[in-house]
């Protein structure tokens, strides 16, 4: 990015991010790990959370909080946001890279496995997350989801990947109207990203500590909120950061 690469002080900021130990997650956890805010990453296994752990490195201070823990349905979302609460009192900002790609079939293949994983259940868990977490949202905080850009790009044989995301983008739109600058609510919408995973050389990309950086600065832009940032390319990664960080 050509603006500013300072990240803002979130010391004292609680931030949950339910899909942290994904390869985008990760460079959101980085970045607000960065910004000195306690980070909460749930994760399925322990050794998951290990592994990630050592992915992190330096990175994972003491203000990085592991949790074994199921999020992706309402009781158990519940759960993490209820023991969120007893551990550091209170949530302030919540990012949500939830899911992951799917491809390999038509529309007219589908069959109801595919149906239930690639867009019941991802579905079911943000809203499971944002059920959870937006009443407990601390005032000054932030919601953001994480969302590709083919919510509005239609992809042959990743159909369900689509609508899935597609109905996340209109959430973010009816949560946006229905909080109506009581609450933030932010959708980062994003195009291929270099992770260190998934890497194509192309330098126009923009990368998960990009990302994460994004995030950190809509989490502290007070007077912003309601807004889809679109991140497809490094231009409009440097045009968000720098109105983010004038905000």
């Amino acid at each position: 990015m050509h603006s500013s690469n300072a990240l803002p002080d979130l010391s004292g900021r609680r931030a949950l991010v339910p899909g942290g130990t994904g390869a985008v997650g990760e460079g959101v956890v980085r970045g607000y790990l960065a910004a000195g805010a306690d980070v909460v990453v749930p994760t399925r296994t322990q050794e998951r959370a290990e592994e990630f752990r050592a992915v992190l490195g330096e990175a994972a201070t003491d203000r990085l909080h592991l949790v074994v823990h199921d999020y992706t349905t309402f009781a158990g979302a519940e759960q993490l946001a209820e023991e969120m609460e007893r551990r550091l009192g209170g949530v302030d900002d919540v990012v949500a890279p939830i899911g992951g790609w799917w491809a390999g079939k038509r529309l007219s293949e589908i069959d109801e496995a595919d149906w239930q994983s690639a867009f019941v259940d991802l579905a079911t868990a943000h809203l499971a997350v944002l059920r959870a977490c937006l009443p407990r949202l601390n005032a000054r905080g932030a919601y953001t989801l994480i969302v590709g850009a083919s919510a509005f790009t239609p992809i042959p044989g990743s159909g369900l990947v689509s609508m899935e995301q597609a109905a996340l983008l209109m959430m973010q739109q009816v949560l946006a109207a229905e909080l109506d600058g009581e609450q933030r609510v932010f959708a980062l919408v994003l195009g291929p990203v270099r992770t260190r995973l998934v890497d194509s050389g192309d330098p126009d990309q923009v990368t998960a500590d990009q990302v994460g950086a994004v995030a950190v600065a809509a989490s502290a832009a007070a007077a912003v909120g309601g807004r889809q940032i679109r991140l497809r390319n490094q231009a409009e990664a440097d045009e968000a950061l720098a109105l983010l960080q004038a905000a």
